[in-house]
């Protein structure tokens, strides 16, 4: 079982959280997209950009944060952040 939780923050407060389950048996990476796009849709957001740095965090920490830098339109909080907190 893959499992992403997504979660947006304003002023260090967690506004909203939602955790995607994946136990399809595809690759890690199919996995954290298809749950971000399912948490983006789940919050009325546009997918935001992997900057290198998104990449860089993800890949030591399975943990990122995404910051207005990483969206096209203006968010009303400080940012989303993701978790893998299980993995098969």
């Amino acid at each position: 079982m893959f499992r992403l939780w997504g979660k947006i923050f304003k002023d260090n407060h967690m506004l909203r959280d939602t955790v995607i389950e994946d136990d399809r048996n595809d690759t890690r990476t199919h996995k954290i997209f298809d749950s971000l796009d399912q948490i983006c849709y789940d919050f009325d957001l546009g997918k935001p950009i992997w900057l290198d740095s998104n990449i860089q965090e993800f890949k030591r920490h399975s943990k990122t944060r995404f910051y207005q830098d990483s969206f096209i339109e203006e968010i009303p909080f400080d940012y989303l952040e993701l978790q893998v907190i299980e993995e098969d």
